[in-house]
């Protein structure tokens, strides 16, 4: 089980620059995954998605990567000689019709805009690509090791949770068989009619209200938090399984109190419902 917060960081060093991969997952219903890269690397993001894709199923993964230029290396001044020649031709035509004197110099260039510029090259090797890629695949691993942290805690709640509902089954158990019996010795199962009026206001101060037969739903019950007992043992992604599961929990648990509302069977139902929510609290986390 595996939790759907958690945080993974690694870099790796090429030639001319070191590149840094951060990763912070949040909880979601289904997979986002949001990338934050530098243009020059624009080109891998497609493959980093599908290796983050074949790791995790499920929640928001944030990808930040940066790029640290390494001193003295991929950067170059580079001075654009086409905007320098219409300079030179602008400036001896203004000489020529203005009648101005003095000569250029190499002083001159400093002050003209846009002349010079710093670049750090936007064409990457493919060996800086696949530096990514590694820095990435550390990411994950480590990334993964704190979800695996992080699940192990919750497994351990869940765990608790699900055996106060499986003692929840068993007491429902045993007072579907008292009702049973109750339905079968009534007045009214023996005579195939109503209760009396009197008959039914004395089984109301006993607290037995018998509307139905309960003991299909309590079957179902036992079935749905078995499940739920097996899905912590799993180690694939289980939180939508849990999802599943709780909900039909928690509609069997309304069936049953609505079909026998007495205080004993009222009682089991609301300690199940608090169980199943502690759950739910808890699923929202869980991959």
């Amino acid at each position: 089980m595996n939790s759907m917060t958690g945080y993974g960081e690694a870099e790796a060093q090429g030639k001319l620059a070191k590149v840094t991969v951060q990763l912070r997952t949040l909880n979601h219903r289904h997979l986002d995954i949001q990338l934050r890269v530098p243009r020059v690397y624009l080109s891998v993001e497609e493959e980093m998605r599908r290796k983050v894709r074949q790791r995790i199923s499920r929640g928001r993964i944030e990808i930040f990567v940066t790029r640290f230029v390494l001193r003295g290396q991929g950067r170059r001044l580079e001075l654009d000689e086409g905007l320098l020649e219409q300079y030179i031709k602008s400036l001896r035509r203004a000489k020529k019709r203005l009648g101005l004197k003095g000569e250029m110099d190499l002083s001159l260039l400093s002050k003209l805009p846009d002349l010079f510029r710093f670049s750090e090259g936007e064409v990457i090797e493919k060996s800086e690509g696949s530096l990514v890629m590694k820095a990435l695949e550390s990411a994950l691993r480590r990334l993964e090791r704190s979800r695996q942290r992080e699940g192990r805690y919750l497994r351990l709640d869940i765990q608790d949770q699900v055996h106060s509902l499986q003692k929840v089954c068993a007491g429902l158990k045993r007072e579907a068989r008292n009702l049973r019996v109750q339905l079968v010795s009534s007045p009214s199962s023996r005579e195939g009619g109503e209760f009396p009026v009197n008959q039914r206001g004395s089984l109301e101060r006993d607290n037995s209200v018998l509307k139905g037969d309960i003991h299909e739903e309590v079957v179902r019950l036992k079935i749905h938090v078995g499940g739920l007992s097996g899905l912590i043992r799993e180690g694939k992604p289980v939180g939508k399984k849990f999802d599943f599961l709780l909900q039909e929990v928690q509609r069997e648990l309304n069936t049953i109190s609505s079909k026998a509302p007495n205080l004993s069977v009222v009682g089991l139902v609301l300690t199940g419902k608090e169980m199943v929510e502690k759950i739910r609290e808890q699923v929202q986390n869980v991959e």
